[in-house]
């Protein structure tokens, strides 16, 4: 069944083109229900908060073992949504996890600092220079992630099938660009 993978930076819109997509596509949007859902499968609430609190500002630090058991069900939990198919999942490495899981397409959505920092900032109501450090903060994390439970990097182009910038489209115009590609990646004309 086909399903989509959604990476994207902090103020690029990527929660929102992921809404449009799943409205374009009557797709499920799932994203921090994911995290939720794996805590619950491994019992541990308080690993659900580290893993979404992506500017680290609880300051919750679980085991190593802790951690690898809630990989674990994150995983489980996102091969189980990728088999039902019809899902937009955003975040959680995604396009790691299901990298080779047939028929699903990783997206990254990004847009230039500048005007991630201004959509912040003006989402938010508070300064540039604190908006400019949740952004550095958030790309920071995200990277960190990766890096520490899958050693891959962020930014690698490799990971994806398609990278949309949003600095000159609205989600709407994003999520018909990535519906598009999703149609011609699934034609059977298609080849790889």
């Amino acid at each position: 069944m086909p399903s989509i993978t959604i990476s994207r930076q902090l103020g690029s819109l990527g929660d929102e083109v992921a809404r449009a997509i799943a409205e374009r596509m009557n797709y499920q949007v799932v994203c921090r229900d994911l995290v939720n859902q794996a805590a619950i499968q491994c019992g541990a609430p308080e690993l659900a908060l580290s893993f979404i609190d992506d500017l680290n500002l609880l300051g919750i630090r679980p085991s190593e073992k802790s951690r690898r058991k809630f990989l674990e069900c994150i995983d489980r939990a996102m091969h189980e949504l990728a088999n039902q198919g019809d899902v937009v999942i955003v975040g959680r490495a995604g396009q790691i996890i299901l990298r080779d899981f047939p028929g699903v397409l990783h997206v990254k959505v990004i847009a230039p600092a500048p005007l991630r920092v201004e959509r912040i900032a003006s989402e938010q109501g508070i300064t540039l220079e604190a908006a400019q450090a949740q952004v550095q903060t958030s790309d920071r994390s995200r990277k960190n992630y990766l890096k520490r439970y899958y050693h891959a990097r962020w930014d690698d182009p490799e990971l994806y099938d398609l990278i949309v910038n949003t600095n000159r489209l609205a989600p709407a115009e994003a999520a018909c660009l990535i519906g598009q590609a999703m149609k011609q990646w699934l034609s059977p004309s298609t080849s790889n």
